[in-house]
């Protein structure tokens, strides 16, 4: 599904805390019906960022930023999954404005607000836009797109870009 690089631990992150540390468990994006528990992704041996084992739930990179503190936290999940949709089949449609709340463990919330959603060949992944260092906390959804219906398989990666506002 998804097959960028994640940068080494320290670098990507930044320093200062705009909501305490603490690990996410749900995401909800009510503009595309999204309301999923969060489960931990690694780094894969070659570097990439692991993937969710189904279809359900999303995941959540565990070696970035909880979502609500200074950087970019990310979230992945399957756009489909064994010929059915996956939890981000929807993700593409986001827009500007839309909201995604992000329910942590300390029962805080933190709501984002998209900013932008791009569609990148996998060739080209966007490695430092994504995990790069921010001056403010951010999210990122990544997930598969730009479906090649005769090989079945997906040539790029839908990503969002969304901004913390609570």
């Amino acid at each position: 599904m998804i097959t960028p690089k994640v940068p080494p631990a320290g670098q990507g992150r930044g320093s200062r805390v705009l909501m305490r540390k603490s690990t996410p468990i749900r995401v909800t994006i009510p503009a595309i019906g999204v309301d999923s528990g969060l489960m931990r992704l690694g780094i894969q041996r070659d570097g990439s960022l692991q993937v969710p084992p189904n279809g359900f739930p999303a995941g959540w990179f565990s070696g970035g930023p909880t979502p609500g503190e200074k950087g970019p936290a990310v979230l992945a999940g399957h756009v489909r999954w064994a010929g059915r949709a996956g939890v981000f089949a929807r993700l593409a449609r986001l827009t500007p404005g839309d909201r995604i709340v992000v329910t942590r463990q300390d029962r805080s919330v933190a709501v984002f607000r998209v900013t932008r959603v791009r569609q990148y060949p996998k060739s080209v992944f966007p490695t430092a836009a994504v995990y790069g260092d921010l001056d403010h906390a951010g999210l990122r959804l990544i997930t598969c797109g730009g479906l090649d219906q005769d090989a079945e398989k997906y040539r790029a990666n839908v990503v969002v870009f969304a901004d913390l506002v609570t």
